[in-house]
């Protein structure tokens, strides 16, 4: 009766087998040597043979989570309305930014055919009142910034320095004429803006050390100096220019205007950071402003401050963007890429990188959040700004670094993204205010000293 079962069950397994399978299978392996070691293994090692034959062929079933560096889920916090916006941006920008920013970014080039569809989205100037702006909470400012440099921090750095910075200038220093001029066409990106703060000589000393000067001649300005780094320059229609007038020494902003004779921009060229950004040299010699172009209620560096404050919360939302990039392309690649014959994602040390970073990631997202929260409740100061700039460019440069080092030599090759963010993240590292001059303001702030030269 014994043998009867046994050849029964021959029988019945010979007909579940393929046997045009089982020939391409003999022809590469050795069949009954596999079948002896089968045979030699207990209970518990066949069980787990079995498990992992079956979940390796039910791979295409295996349900991972979902790519997403908003692990707290912080957009939850943000109203329906909010929310659409947020993934009208997010799907701009993977529709038709992230297939071009490679090649754009190599060649050092601006993809001005994204104008338009930019300012179809309609979120130019987000957080101001009038003048055809959204009217925004400031949160938005900051979703915004976060979701373009997510994808390219260069295109996020265009946008923020028309959205931001120059129209910025003239929404806190321009008269109601000026407002009424330039910030409808502005938000509408029909003109585009930059913004001229930073000397080939003075960077972080520009408060007290300007060297761009004007001087009043009748009903006109003389300009005279040089602008560095200034971003948008080459293209922008409008220029805002920040000058110390030569009898008083207090800073003055003037909108220069494209063409203006004595105004000229170089382009800046072999940057390693931020290629895509165009940014320039400006020359001014006996540049001649019209009275009527100085900004109004610009009357010294602290109304220049006051643009900075609010555009610097602004970078810190834009670097948890590249640090959220860079985070997010790293487990992708993670999870595709195999060594040893299965996802490296599966590797201990591969999951401690990926958390060290996510944390990072997450402690950054939480402060802009409140940071913003902040700014909307008209609380925001200096230091909130720079503690929130310090503390997210260095965790930026560590996310980046990690997301590299998990991609191995493949994190420096630009196909992948994550080498395009590495070097973007060294720019966010040092404008809008080094670490070492944020770190006095906010050390100022908390001691009660000032530790600046």
């Amino acid at each position: 009766m014994k043998l009867f079962t046994k050849i029964k069950s021959i029988i019945n397994l010979m007909k579940e087998v393929d046997f045009e399978d089982l020939g391409r299978i003999s022809e590469k392996i050795d069949l009954p040597k596999i079948m002896k070691t089968v045979g030699e293994l207990d209970d518990k090692q066949l069980d787990g043979l079995m498990k992992m034959l079956t979940e390796k062929s039910k791979k295409g079933q295996h349900q991972l989570p979902p790519i997403d560096g908003d692990f707290y889920d912080l957009d939850l916090k943000l109203t329906q309305e909010q929310r659409a916006i947020q993934m009208k941006v997010r799907n701009f920008m993977q529709d038709e930014v992230e297939p071009i920013a490679n090649d754009y970014w190599k060649k050092a080039q601006f993809p001005m055919e994204i104008i338009p569809k930019l300012a179809a989205l309609n979120i130019c100037g987000v957080a101001y009142k009038g003048y055809g702006c959204p009217d925004l909470p400031f949160i938005m400012e900051g979703i915004i910034a976060e979701e373009l440099a997510r994808v390219d921090v260069s295109v996020s750095t265009f946008f923020g320095v028309h959205s931001g910075l120059a129209m910025g200038s003239i929404y806190l220093c321009g008269s109601e004429e000026q407002k009424e001029e330039w910030l409808p066409k502005m938000q509408k990106m029909e003109l585009i803006g930059a913004f001229g703060l930073t000397e080939p000589n003075v960077g972080s000393a520009v408060a007290g050390g300007m060297e761009t000067t004007c001087k009043l001649e009748g009903e006109e300005w003389i300009l005279n100096g040089q602008k560095k780094w200034i971003g948008n320059a080459t293209f922008a229609d409008v220029t805002i220019i920040w000058a110390r007038e030569e009898t008083s020494n207090k800073v003055k902003g003037f909108l220069v205007r494209k063409d203006t004779p004595g105004f000229t921009t170089e382009k800046m060229e072999d940057k390693m950071a931020l290629r895509t950004v165009q940014n320039a040299i400006i020359t001014l010699e006996n540049c001649r402003i019209a009275e009527k172009d100085r900004l109004q209620n610009a009357n010294s560096f602290r109304d220049t401050a006051k643009v900075l404050r609010m555009t610097r919360a602004g970078v810190a939302w834009q670097a948890v963007g590249c640090a959220r990039g860079a985070y997010e392309n790293a487990l992708k690649y993670t999870k595709k890429r195999e060594q040893f014959g299965k996802p490296i994602a599966s590797f201990q040390l591969v999951q401690n990188h990926l958390v060290e970073m996510l944390s990072n990631l997450t402690a950054m997202k939480t402060m802009v959040y409140r940071l913003s929260e902040l700014q909307d409740q008209g609380l925001l100061t200096d230091e909130h700004a720079s503690l929130a700039k310090v503390f997210c460019s260095l965790r930026t440069r560590d996310v980046v670094s990690q997301a590299r080092e998990v991609m191995g030599g493949n994190g420096i090759l630009l196909e992948y993204n994550v080498a395009r963010f590495v070097a973007d993240a060294e720019a966010i590292y040092s404008y809008e205010g080094t670490k070492e001059i944020n770190t006095l303001i906010v050390g100022r702030a908390i001691t009660g000293y000032s530790a600046f030269v």
